[in-house]
């Protein structure tokens, strides 16, 4: 497995740390016929929650959530210039709410289920050489659609929704600058339409880190801004969650080895730094994933 490989392993598990704060598409190309499964495991957990005017120490009625999931990711290259991938997470949510509270409210402490289908297209129309780094400008673009049968119009129970049931449409403009020791910068932004009252978004990630033949280290940073929306409890929220102005910055960092015969292990790391309308969660990955 060389270093162009490596970094394709790791976007697939960054992305299931968590669905909205991970673009699903790096700057290093597949190759025609060539591949990568992974199957992830990520935890996460918050207790404080960005809200407008003033944050919130414990989240309303749940006190703190955690969220698990197992997701499994693929992707491929349909050419040299065009890659496929696709990504597919379960996850579980539990709230720590009291039984006096569920019992009062009517609600429960958690929520699970298979939640949205993504699949992306990459495309690399032009590279050039640098002296004797390279410069790769990219296109992406997809489609996430809900699959599950989850439900997000529970009132102060869908704070444990799994997802906004939305279907989003996004596309993105990235450039790569690597150099032949390995060392690389990465950006990307775009734009995601969605449905469902779901406000769309300006998304961003700039990632730098290192991709060698024995293993991967990178540490990014990602944001998102909605263009529309209203604050929980804030003037015109209705109870529906979907409807929020979620915007945020993210930041983490990321490891893999390859361990041979294709197979490779990984772990990662993140945390929310700002935002409104979203828990202050801290998230850890780990995955087993096989290149062919």
């Amino acid at each position: 497995m060389n270093f162009f490989r490596l970094p394709i392993v790791f976007l697939l598990l960054l992305w299931g740390i968590n669905m909205q704060a991970q673009s699903l598409l790096s700057g290093f190309m597949n190759g025609k016929g060539k591949g990568t499964i992974a199957l992830s495991y990520t935890a996460e957990s918050y207790d404080n929650v960005f809200l407008v005017p003033t944050d919130a120490e414990g989240v309303p009625v749940f006190n703190e959530v955690d969220v698990n999931s197992v997701s499994i990711f693929g992707t491929y290259g349909l050419s040299d210039r065009w890659d496929v991938v696709a990504a597919l997470p379960h996850i579980s949510t539990t709230g720590n709410a009291s039984q006096g509270v569920l019992d009062e409210l009517g609600f429960e402490n958690s929520r699970s289920g298979v939640q949205d289908l993504s699949v992306f297209l990459r495309y690399n129309p032009v590279s050039f050489a640098v002296g004797e780094n390279d410069l790769h400008f990219m296109l992406g673009g997809g489609i996430s659609a809900p699959i599950g049968d989850y439900a997000v119009d529970e009132g102060l129970q869908s704070i444990l929704a799994i997802g906004n049931r939305a279907t989003s449409v996004t596309g993105l403009a990235m450039a790569q600058f690597r150099m032949p020791s390995g060392v690389f910068l990465t950006t990307q932004a775009g734009y995601s339409l969605r449905s469902n009252d779901v406000p769309n978004a300006v998304l961003g990630e700039i990632r730098a880190g290192y991709a060698g033949s024995k293993f991967y280290v990178d540490a990014w940073y990602a944001g998102q801004v909605s263009t529309s929306g209203v604050n929980i409890l804030g003037e015109g929220f209705t109870g529906f969650f979907p409807a929020t102005d979620v915007s945020f910055s993210r930041a983490g960092v990321t490891l893999f080895a390859p361990v041979g015969g294709g197979f490779g292990l990984s772990a990662s790391a993140s945390r929310y730094l700002n935002g409104r309308n979203v828990g202050q969660s801290t998230g850890f990955s780990g995955a087993v994933t096989y290149s062919f």
